[in-house]
């Protein structure tokens, strides 16, 4: 299959991919309902995808349109990715090895155990998991999954944007968070240009922001809430030029709003989500995007392995 990131690919990725998905819903409400202005308020809920996230989408990608050697598969990840990995792996009788880093949540580590994969922590950051992961991959000859810098995982990842123009049409803007940029990447090729796409990253994770400073993928902080979801070192070399062509803006969201915007979501609607899985409805929450009035906005929930549903209190 070509490896063309662009609507036809994606089209074909989810023909392949569709029957171990779930179709995740869309809650259609208005911005005054999550203390915002008054405007169309679109979530797609994939903190209600298989493995918890919408992470799932490019691990079944990998693992269905790549040959998979008799080693099986290794996949580093700050937790979603190597869920959805562990899972798919599960599903389709594959061998799958998985590192995460010491940050990656207890929620996480406890669902890749439960999926039968054998699992790695160690290190302080998802870098230190991907070496890991490297040094697997050269001693056993397994396929390596990349979280977010493969063809197959943003083609995976672009399926959302093919369900969403069905489930919700003519949106005017959405509002996507930010790690590698394989979610973003895959939505913008989806999208090219037809929906105003703004890409949603943690202060202390500024990967897209310093890419687009630079002119090029960079090393940028990674330190936040959102570490096990939205930090990796820098932003993927496949999703960045896509990124520059199709994505509007991107907004920095404070790790105070991305907590604020998980309790919204639980006090106003009962949604779970993880602070990554939040961070895009913390720039409406923060006013770093401000939409019209009557502006049409979609927010990704993207995931919501978390068991924090408390918040601590």
């Amino acid at each position: 299959m070509a490896t063309t990131i662009d609507r036809a690919s994606i089209a074909a990725t989810y023909e392949v991919i569709r029957p171990y998905l779930r179709l995740t819903p869309v809650v259609e409400a208005d911005g005054r309902d999550l203390g915002l202005g008054t405007f169309p308020l679109v979530l797609k809920l994939e903190s209600l995808q298989r493995s918890g996230s919408f992470k799932a989408r490019g691990a079944f990608a990998n693992l269905l349109l790549r040959s998979i050697p008799a080693a099986g598969v290794v996949a580093a990840s700050g937790g979603n990715h190597g869920v959805a990995v562990a899972y798919a792996a599960q599903r389709l009788g594959v061998r799958a090895r998985i590192f995460v880093p010491t940050v990656s949540s207890p929620a996480k580590i406890e669902r890749i155990r439960a999926y039968g994969a054998e699992l790695a922590v160690g290190g302080d950051r998802y870098a230190d998991a991907l070496a890991a992961s490297e040094a697997c991959v050269a001693a056993t000859g397994a396929l390596p999954v990349h979280a977010f810098d493969q063809p197959e995982t943003l083609l995976g990842q672009g399926t959302i944007a093919l369900e969403l123009e069905a489930q919700a049409p003519a949106l005017d803007t959405l509002l996507v968070a930010v790690g590698g940029g394989g979610l973003l990447g895959g939505i913008a090729a989806w999208a090219a240009g037809a929906t105003r796409l703004i890409g949603v990253e943690p202060e202390g994770a500024p990967t897209l922001t310093e890419a687009r400073r630079a002119g090029r993928p960079v090393d940028a902080a990674t330190g936040s809430i959102a570490a096990d979801s939205l930090a990796p070192r820098r932003v993927g070399e496949l999703m960045f030029p896509i990124a520059r062509a199709w994505v509007h803006d991107v907004a920095l969201v404070s790790d105070a709003t991305i907590r604020r915007a998980q309790e919204v979501l639980w006090a106003s609607m009962r949604i779970v989500a993880e602070p990554g899985g939040a961070a895009a409805l913390a720039a409406l929450l923060e006013r770093r995007y401000e939409p019209a009035a009557g502006e049409r906005v979609g927010v990704i929930v993207s995931g919501g392995n978390t068991t924090a549903v408390d918040f601590g209190r």
